[in-house]
């Protein structure tokens, strides 16, 4: 057996209802409704108002990807940095592993070339 369905309508209100209802609305609250007075400006100089700024909130990165290193080992090599702050952190060590990563091979340790009397077998 098929479900009942109920099929009622919404019936509109009255023009004339909605009309009388608001004319008596209008006639009530015509005391309480003034005309706002007109702001007088007292500088010469234009101001532009400070409006609201909201926060960010993105909804999604502004970047796809991490941008590429451009300083790899081959653009140290061709452009190197000769600052006095650039040339004070290069130490040894590190320019002993860019040049084994740049040339793939691996520098002998400084006490391996030196003898017992401190100096240096080369």
């Amino acid at each position: 057996m098929e479900p009942v369905v109920d099929y009622t309508f919404t019936k509109k209100a009255d023009p004339k209802v909605l009309a009388n209802k608001a004319a008596k609305d209008v006639k009530a609250g015509a005391s309480t409704i003034k005309k706002k007075a007109k702001k007088i400006c007292t500088s010469i100089t234009f101001h532009r108002p400070k409006t609201l700024q909201k926060a960010r909130n993105p909804k999604y990165p502004c970047i796809s990807a991490l941008p590429r290193n451009k300083l790899d080992h081959y653009q140290i090599l061709k452009y190197p940095l000769t600052t006095e702050s650039a040339r004070l952190k290069t130490t040894r060590r590190r320019k002993s592993r860019m040049l084994s990563r740049r040339y793939r091979f691996t520098l002998c340790p400084d006490y391996l070339l030196r003898n017992y009397s401190g100096l240096g077998i080369s």
